[in-house]
């Protein structure tokens, strides 16, 4: 521990002096994020459809889909739609590309929370709200997803967490979000720590906010629950 340089490790000049240059990547990392977190729940609630779908296809291609993106890394992922595709004629902007490819991911994930979410709901609930004549669609809008919604919030919350904080990879295809932003600081200033210990507070600060909103929306939707 002597041989440390302890001055080096963090330099708070140079951290305040940059940070509104790491923070011009917010619009970036939010942006990539909560799209890709729109784009992600959509498609994977058609999956989690899928997956419960009488036809044996259905279900298959759905677990091939989430099987291949949740075994594979979403860094491979943005490599094959940024730097791979050109190569069959098909050409994505960086931030284009990070949607894609994150909206492609957390899909995977959010299909099996919502499947299970859906599967948790009583089948009582079903049976009964066709003992009254209502229709597919109506039951799941008005019956089953309000009560599964309650269920997936901390998970679904979790998943949206590991997109702001995976947004970083998009660094590495050239978007200009924060952690970009801390590189470029780092590589010219010399003090790389300093940079990757201010982006790692920031990141944590965001979390912090998404999280305790998270606790909010838990807390008013328990409210309905005996």
């Amino acid at each position: 521990m002597s041989g440390i340089q302890w001055q080096y490790i963090f330099n708070p000049e140079l951290a305040l002096d940059s940070l509104p240059y790491v923070l011009k990547g917010m619009g970036y990392t939010l942006g990539i994020a909560l799209t890709s977190m729109v784009n992600g729940t959509l498609l994977g609630f058609f999956l989690a459809l899928l997956q419960l779908a009488k036809l044996k296809p259905l279900r298959w291609l759905a677990r091939l889909y989430i099987s291949f993106m949740r075994g594979t890394p979403t860094l491979v992922i943005l490599f094959l739609l940024y730097f791979g595709f050109p190569f069959i004629g098909i050409q994505f902007t960086a931030v284009t590309a990070a949607i894609i490819g994150f909206s492609m991911s957390s899909a995977a994930y959010s299909a099996e929370i919502i499947r299970s979410s859906l599967n948790s709901v009583n089948h009582g609930q079903w049976e009964a709200a066709y003992a009254l004549g209502l229709k597919w669609s109506f039951i799941m809008r008005k019956v089953i997803v309000p009560q599964a919604l309650r269920i997936a919030i901390p998970p679904m919350s979790n998943v949206l967490l590991d997109l702001i904080k995976g947004s970083s990879l998009a660094a590495m295809i050239t978007v200009p979000e924060m952690f970009q932003n801390a590189k470029i600081v780092g590589g010219r200033e010399f003090d790389y720590m300093t940079m990757y210990i201010l982006v790692a507070l920031i990141y944590w600060a965001v979390c912090s906010v998404f999280a305790a909103f998270q606790t909010r929306i838990e807390k008013k939707l328990s409210l309905y629950v005996e």
